[in-house]
């Protein structure tokens, strides 16, 4: 039993099924299917790994329940007919041999349909708005007649038997995030006027026959679970009131648990919250409806650390907690946790790159910013090296952490070279703003790490004679800022935003603060959620280009709560002694200031890399070393030359 966690880590029932601690793994599309549903050895794969982590029970990813239109994504599980049921058997015993519990969510896409392929089918031919940009008329769902709602009833009913038949222990309507069901139970996707629209009993009509038809099919003992959203976060959407009345019609019904998170896709920061939305960012949902009912409530959503989980559970704000991004940043977060190693734990920061952004939402498998092994486990598994060296890091950032954890869990002989007298790289200054909070834990779990393993830091700037008894080097000298040819730059109110962030310069009360891409935009922000009056100027179009689209929306939503000013396709002409001079559209103008802060980007430091190559030095680079990126780019760079070494 776990001495810091030891709610979390308490047995407890859903139904009549007994979980060994209150950690379960929710479910989340990973786009490892065929293309026709049927389960691959990849996913067996990746399920078998995310069991073995210590998680009570997972939740596989949504299955689409009929061949006609819920099929949402691609390579999307399915479990619309029997000959799915071999491929789900073999994942289901994969998962229980590891001691978790099989469980699947079953779903209908509704009108969040991400392949844009018709048949789209809906209450209402009310479109999703990311497919209408994207599809236009094709995105218009079809307003599904009674009969066709009748047959979706059904198919749920029959996929949930296709579950029970293939081993699952647990099945979970998916009655959450944009999905059919909430397109009945909003009224922004609801406008009925039928016994499926209008009041709030005809709204949830549907969930109350899904479940009815699902418990005739599986019988009165099998345990049976619904995921709802809190709200959809919708101006005219649902609210917590009605999603409790949804919960209490639910549990009179008989539903074993009820798992709450929030938003659909249109919100999407409020269902795959970025960093710098709140942590446990649901959890108040689950709180208030578990205050309304008996049965037990899975808390969900940005519940990233232990100590949040423990504080759920100890609190009664949830009786279970369902993780999704963190178990891909470390599937063995139950297990650590439960040995009382929350410092060993790699917390996922919910920077949506890995998982959204560079995967799902450019139709690949996921992946993890931090954890490069996700949707490739069996392939980039840490081996022994065949031969063991010795070999220097150069610098002691997210990158150069990384290559040296791994290097020496493979046995290697490893020394770091940091110039400065702090490890973190970059990462440093990009946790300064409260909104970039997440990366504080990952920053310390690196150090802890290289503490843990012994790996010595030598504290200067590393030169070529220093490393001339090494085998290999690893240069994860990160970048520096640009200095840009523009008149004025030198004068004594110009900083880089960079030593804003890092406190080496104290900015002034007027601040202008050129170049809007991420590290701009957030300087930018941070200042002005600090009382300064604050100035942003970018030459392009658009502020924020190079960021995840959840960072966009969340970003944009909190400029528009500050008193920011954004002036874009306006370029620096010139710095003078108390502002700027600024061209836009062929007119010049000042901007008075007090501070100028440049963030006109960042170039690679890769010299003594192309010396130690040219001298024939076994070499390497990695992180923002090879290009300027982001945490994502450090930590895979890092592990596959880690692999390579």
């Amino acid at each position: 039993m776990s001495k810091k966690f030891p709610n979390l880590f308490s047995p407890a029932k859903i139904g009549n099924l007994t979980l060994k601690n209150r950690i379960i793994k929710a479910p989340q599309s990973s786009g490892m299917s065929n293309i026709d549903g049927s389960v691959t050895e990849r996913l067996v794969r990746y399920y078998r790994d995310q069991a073995a982590g210590g998680a009570a029970m997972i939740i596989v990813e949504y299955a689409y329940i009929d061949d006609i239109g819920s099929k949402s994504a691609h390579c999307h599980l399915g479990i619309s007919n029997n000959e799915h049921i071999p491929g789900l058997a073999w994942l289901a015993e994969n998962i229980r041999e590891q001691g978790s519990i099989p469980a699947i969510q079953i779903e209908h896409c509704g009108r969040q349909k991400f392949l844009g392929t018709q048949p789209i089918c809906a209450p209402s031919e009310i479109p999703w708005p990311k497919l209408w940009n994207q599809y236009g008329v094709q995105a218009v769902p079809h307003a599904l007649t009674i009969e066709e709602i009748q047959d979706i009833v059904h198919a749920f009913g029959d996929a949930a038997l296709r579950a029970k038949t293939a081993g699952f222990e647990l099945v979970e309507i998916h009655g959450a995030h944009g999905y059919l069901l909430t397109n009945f139970f909003s009224p922004t996707t609801n406008r009925r006027n039928d016994l499926y629209g209008g009041s709030l009993e005809n709204r949830m009509r549907i969930y109350l026959e899904v479940y009815r038809d699902i418990r005739k099919k599986v019988g009165p003992d099998f345990p049976v679970t619904i995921r709802l959203s809190g709200t959809d976060y919708e101006p005219d959407g649902f609210g917590i009131e009605d999603t409790i009345a949804l919960a209490k019609a639910l549990e009179s019904e008989g539903i074993d648990a009820l798992h709450i998170s929030g938003g659909d896709h249109h919100t999407m920061i409020h269902q795959v919250s970025p960093m710098s939305m709140s942590i446990c960012h649901n959890t108040w949902a689950a709180e208030a409806i578990k205050k309304e009912v008996k049965i037990p409530v899975i808390a969900s959503g940005s519940i990233t650390l232990p100590e949040y989980a423990e504080e759920i559970i100890s609190s009664k704000k949830g009786d279970f907690v369902g993780l999704g991004r963190p178990l891909w940043a470390d599937p063995e977060w139950p297990l650590k946790a439960s040995e009382d190693r929350p410092e060993d734990i790699r917390p996922c920061i919910r920077c949506n790159e890995g998982c959204l952004e560079r995967s799902f939402f450019l139709y690949k498998a996921v992946t993890c910013g931090l954890n490069p092994v996700i949707s490739r486990e069996g392939e980039l598994k840490l081996k022994p090296a065949s031969k063991v060296k010795n070999i220097a890091v150069i610098g002691a950032g997210p990158a150069g952490m990384e290559a040296a954890r791994v290097c020496k869990l493979r046995g290697h002989n490893v020394t770091i070279f940091e110039e400065k007298k702090t490890k973190g790289g970059l990462a440093v200054e990009a946790a300064v703003p409260e909104f970039k909070a997440d990366i504080r834990p990952l920053t310390k779990y690196q150090i802890t790490a290289i503490e843990k393993l012994g790996i010595p830091v030598v504290n200067k700037q590393a030169t070529e004679a220093d490393l001339k008894d090494f085998d290999s080097v690893i240069c994860a000298t990160g970048s520096t800022p640009v200095k840009p040819c523009i008149p004025g730059t030198d004068k004594k109110i110009v900083a880089d935003a960079l030593d804003i962030l890092n406190k080496t310069v104290k900015p002034g009360k007027n601040i202008v603060v050129i170049g809007g891409g991420l590290v701009g935009s957030e300087t930018a922000l941070h200042l002005s959620e600090n009382g300064h009056d604050v100035t942003l100027v970018e030459m392009l179009p658009q502020i924020m280009n190079d960021v995840a689209v959840t960072d966009l929306l969340a970003y944009t939503e909190r400029i528009s709560k500050t008193n920011m000013r954004v002036l874009t396709s306006t370029r620096l002409v010139e710095v003078i002694d108390d502002g700027v001079i600024v061209e836009s559209k062929g007119c010049t103008k000042k901007l008075p200031a007090d501070t100028v802060v440049l963030a006109l980007g960042l170039k690679s430091r890769q010299s003594l890399y192309d010396s130690l190559v040219q001298k024939g030095k076994e070499a390497y680079l990695i992180g923002d070393a090879v290009k300027p990126g982001k945490i994502m780019d450090a930590f895979h760079t890092a592990y596959r030359i880690g692999l390579k070494i």
